[in-house]
């Protein structure tokens, strides 16, 4: 307990003078932040072109779609508030040296990463994604009793796990390549098929999203048990399971990454 009181205190003095840094440049912060909710704001007129063509998408409605999207962007906006210094580690940090500094404190390696910053841009995704699903509620399409709210929160902590673990995975490639950035972006990216019924894709697509890179089980499948009823709350177990797994695998690449590593030296 008095390790874990430790990592928060100083978890919240870093962050506090990264804070500090950012709020130097407010007009960069606000314009970051109006970046991408305009860009959450295009996500969702794509949709409404779509279905001025097609006015159903495999049985869904736009209403459907529209909160399988904002669902989405919760658990993404929180992996990327807290976790977007590992972009870092795949591009730069490991190629340049500048990893060194992580090794030589002695603090939890993965903690000092994450730690080091915080994305103030995330809160766009967060907010879009939060009035999407409120949209849902108030239009009623959502199931709501004590069981749904419960594994809501349940399945968005799964999700973000997920994200993180992805990324963290693929940047840990950088020990062994030096730079894995392209690789993370690539898979990354992926994330976005996961917006939308993977019904639509090809056989090969969605066993990827679902079972390769699992980014279908961040959105789509477990969005689908909060508007369908008949779907087992397992499906919300099968997220969790996929993310404790995931999670092992990455932290696993990662510590034996920092094993490994060498300084790029000058």
């Amino acid at each position: 307990m008095s390790k874990l009181k430790r990592y928060l205190r100083l978890y919240r003095v870093l962050i506090s003078q990264f804070l500090k840094t950012i709020m130097q440049s407010k007009v960069d912060f606000l314009m970051g932040l109006f970046g991408f909710f305009f860009n959450q704001i295009l996500g969702i007129a794509f949709l409404y072109l779509v279905f001025e063509q097609i006015p159903s998408l495999k049985g869904w409605t736009l209403d459907q779609l529209i909160f399988i999207y904002g669902f989405a962007q919760i658990p993404r906006g929180i992996d990327h508030l807290f976790t977007d210094n590992i972009w870092l580690v795949a591009w730069r940090l490991v190629l340049n040296g500048d990893f060194d500094r992580y090794m030589l404190r002695p603090m939890n390696i993965f903690f000092q990463v994450i730690a080091e910053k915080l994305q103030p841009d995330a809160l766009g995704e967060l907010l879009v994604g939060t009035i999407l699903v409120c949209r849902a509620l108030a239009k009623g399409i959502v199931i709501v009793d004590a069981l749904h709210i419960l594994l809501f929160f349940v399945s968005v902590f799964a999700g973000a796990l997920i994200y993180t673990s992805i990324k963290l995975f693929f940047a840990s490639l950088a020990f062994w390549l030096k730079t894995s950035g392209p690789f993370l972006q690539l898979a990354y990216e992926m994330s976005d098929f996961a917006k939308y019924p993977t019904e639509i894709y090809a056989k090969g697509i969605r066993f990827l999203i679902t079972w390769v890179i699992p980014f279908a089980f961040v959105a789509y499948l477990p969005a689908s048990f909060f508007l369908k009823s008949g779907i087992s709350p397992g499906m919300i177990g099968i997220e969790c399971v996929i993310g404790g797994l995931l999670w092992c695998i990455a932290y696993a690449l990662f510590q034996y990454g920092t094993r490994i590593y060498e300084s790029a030296g000058n």
